[in-house]
């Protein structure tokens, strides 16, 4: 089960982080990643970060803006958000699975997202 926390609404330029507590999993093991889902849109790859933290990867809207890493002693995942625009607004969901962070559209354990909304 994967738990986010830390949405909200925020003005343009503010900064936000969510955490994705993880439960009942191998969380560890597991690559782990954030997506996001404006209205009316699909939903769209943000960051994925490999088991130990060492790897990550960023879609170019993000790049430079947010920060995905891990604990996993606390068996959570974060994301930084950092200049926040009125584009990322959206809910924000975690994801998991048990293949190589490059590959998260394979994700297949979600959770039930955060909904972050940035004014202008």
């Amino acid at each position: 089960q994967l738990v986010e926390s830390g949405g909200g609404l925020v003005q343009t330029g503010d900064s936000l982080r969510l955490s994705c507590a993880a439960s009942g999993r191998a969380f560890s093991s597991y690559s782990m990643g954030w997506f996001r889902q404006a209205p009316g849109k699909e939903r769209e790859f943000v960051a994925t970060i490999n088991w130990n933290g060492r790897n990550t990867v960023y879609a170019d809207s993000v790049k430079g803006r947010f920060t995905i890493s891990r604990d996993n002693a606390k068996n959570t995942v974060y994301l930084q958000m950092n200049s926040l625009k009125p584009e990322d607004t959206a809910v924000y969901y975690c994801a998991g699975g048990n293949f190589p962070y490059f590959n998260y559209e394979r994700f297949d354990f979600w959770g039930q997202g955060t909904q972050v909304t940035v004014s202008s």
